[in-house]
C-alpha cells in the first residue's frame, strides 16, 4: 500500500497506535520521547497507571490543574449527564441555564469587588481575553491612546501571540518572530543570593516593583493599557513574590489608571490556601485569568473575572449592538460549565479551597528537608506548590534536571515537572500526609544518586 492509499484508508487497523510519530507532542522532546515512551493510560485520584499497571503518584496535578484529583465521580457524572441532554449551545446572542449559574457561583468565591465572568477554553485564551478587555476599556472611556502591555521577565501567559507578548520566556518566543508591538517587561524577582532557601514569602525584593515606575516614565503612563503578571510564577520555576511587592504594583497602577491582570491560571482554585491567591495576598486586581483547576482539568475551560465598573463601561450605545466583539465558539460550553460547577461542589464539601493552608506547614518541612541533597542550590514553597533549583551541569544546562524527572518516573514511580534545572511540584489537593512523606523520598533517592 502506497502513503497516499495508507492515508486515505480510513478503515480500523490493529496497529494505528502503534506509531508514535503521527503525534507531533507539545512542549516535548519528541525523539527522545518517542525513543523511550513514558505512557500515562489512566488514572485515579492522586495517581496514574501506567499501560504496564505502575501507580504514578502524581506531583503535579497533571499540568498544575488536576486540583480535586483524578477521575471524580461527581464530576465524571456531570460531565456524562450533560453530555446526554445539551451537547452544544451557542453563546453568541444565545444562552443556556448553565453559563449563568456558574458565573454566579463563581463570584460567590472571588473577592467581593468582581462583578463579571467572561468565559473562553483555555489559560492561553483568558489572557488574550483579558488583554482585549483592558485595550477595549480604555478606547470605551474615550482613552484609546492606552495600548501599551507590561509583562514581566519569566513570565507565562500561555501560548496564544498576546500571551507570549507578554510573557517573558525566551524560549515560547524566539521561534516566532517579533510579537505584539508596544509591550514592554519588567525585571523578574528571581534572586538566589538574597532569597535562596526561602520558607514562603522573601523579605527581600519589594523594591523590585518600582521598576515599573521606571518604564512608565520611559512610554508616558498615559499610553499604558495593562500591567500583567502572575502572582506565583509557576511554569518558569515556582517565583514567589516578595512581601510587599503586589501591593506595590496594585498602588502603582492604581495611581496612574492602569489595570491590573492577575494571571491566576495556576494560583486560582486553591493552590496556596484561598481560592485565589488575591484574596491569599491581599490584592486585589482588575482583571483575572483562571482556567486549568476551573474543572480539574476534565474538560477545557477559562475565564476571566472582572472588577465591578469594567462591563458597565461597555453598557453604552444602543441596546441591541453588541459591546465586544469578542468570543469563542465554545465560550460556556455546557459540558465545560457542568465540569465546572460540579468541581465547585468538590471543593466546597472537601473543603479543597482552603486545604493547602492546612498541609503547607508539612509541605515546607518535606521540601525544605531535601536541602542537603547534592546539587540543590535553593528550595521554595508557597501553598502546595514547591520548587527544587539544582545547579546546572557544565556546558550542558537542563539536562541535570530533566534527568531527575526521567529517573523519577521510571525508578520512583513519581510523576514531576521540570523547567530549565528546575523540578516543580503542585500535587492534587486532595493529597495525604504520607503521600507528601513519599514525594519526598522518592526526590531525596532520585538526587542523591543523581550526577
Amino acid at each position: 500500500m502506497n502513503d497516499m492509499s495508507r492515508h486515505q484508508d480510513l478503515s480500523p487497523q490493529a496497529d494505528v497506535g502503534s506509531d508514535l510519530d503521527a503525534f507531533w507532542m507539545p512542549f516535548t522532546a519528541n525523539r527522545h520521547f518517542k525513543s523511550a515512551p513514558r505512557m500515562l493510560e489512566r488514572a485515579e485520584g492522586m495517581y496514574y497507571y501506567t499501560p504496564e499497571g505502575r501507580r504514578i503518584l502524581d506531583g503535579t496535578a497533571g499540568l498544575w490543574a488536576v486540583n480535586a484529583g483524578h477521575c471524580r465521580k461527581p464530576i465524571v457524572e456531570a460531565i456524562q449527564k450533560q453530555a446526554a441532554k445539551l451537547d452544544f449551545a451557542p453563546t453568541f446572542q444565545m444562552g443556556h441555564p448553565l453559563a449563568f449559574e456558574l458565573s454566579n457561583r463563581l463570584l460567590g468565591i472571588l473577592p467581593p469587588e468582581f462583578g463579571q465572568v467572561f468565559f473562553c477554553n483555555s489559560g492561553s485564551e483568558a489572557v488574550d481575553s483579558a488583554l482585549k478587555i483592558a485595550l477595549a476599556y480604555h478606547r470605551m472611556r474615550g482613552e484609546g491612546q492606552r495600548t501599551r502591555l507590561i509583562g514581566r521577565e519569566r513570565g507565562y501567559h500561555g501560548v496564544g501571540f498576546g500571551g507570549i507578548s507578554v510573557g517573558g520566556i525566551a524560549g515560547n518566543r524566539k521561534h516566532f518572530g517579533p510579537m505584539l508591538a508596544g509591550v514592554d517587561h519588567l525585571t523578574h524577582t528571581h534572586n538566589l543570593e538574597h532569597n535562596a532557601f526561602t520558607k514562603g514569602q522573601p523579605q527581600w525584593g519589594a523594591h523590585l516593583a518600582d521598576d515599573l515606575e521606571r518604564i512608565l516614565a520611559l512610554h508616558d503612563p498615559s499610553t499604558v493599557a495593562a500591567v500583567i503578571v502572575e502572582p506565583v510564577a509557576g511554569s518558569t520555576g515556582v517565583l514567589i513574590p516578595p512581601v510587599g511587592y503586589l501591593q506595590k504594583l496594585r498602588d502603582i497602577t492604581a495611581k496612574h489608571g492602569i489595570l491590573l491582570i492577575f494571571d491566576e491560571v495556576i494560583t486560582g482554585f486553591g493552590r496556596l490556601g484561598s481560592p485565589f491567591a488575591a484574596q491569599h495576598f491581599g490584592v486585589v486586581p482588575d482583571l483575572m485569568t483562571m482556567a486549568k483547576g476551573l474543572t480539574s482539568a476534565t474538560v477545557p475551560m477559562g475565564a476571566v473575572a472582572a472588577r465591578k465598573g469594567l462591563y458597565e463601561t461597555f453598557m453604552q450605545g444602543p441596546e441591541k449592538t453588541i459591546e465586544l466583539f469578542h468570543g469563542y465558539t465554545y465560550s460556556a460550553h455546557p459540558l465545560a460549565c457542568a465540569a465546572a460547577l460540579a468541581t465547585l461542589d468538590v471543593y466546597r464539601d472537601e473543603g479543597l479551597l482552603t486545604r493547602a493552608a492546612e498541609l503547607a506547614p508539612q509541605w515546607e518541612r518535606a521540601m525544605h528537608g531535601l536541602r542537603d541533597c547534592p546539587n540543590v542550590v535553593d528550595i521554595r514553597n508557597i501553598g502546595l506548590i514547591g520548587a527544587i533549583e539544582l545547579a546546572p551541569r557544565a556546558g550542558a544546562p537542563g539536562t541535570r534536571a530533566f534527568d531527575a524527572f526521567t529517573r523519577a518516573f521510571h525508578e520512583q514511580d513519581l510523576l514531576t515537572r521540570i523547567t530549565g534545572d528546575i523540578i516543580a511540584l503542585s500535587p492534587p489537593l486532595i493529597i495525604e500526609p504520607a503521600q507528601i512523606d513519599d514525594i519526598a523520598a522518592s526526590l531525596r533517592q532520585v538526587l542523591t544518586t543523581l550526577d
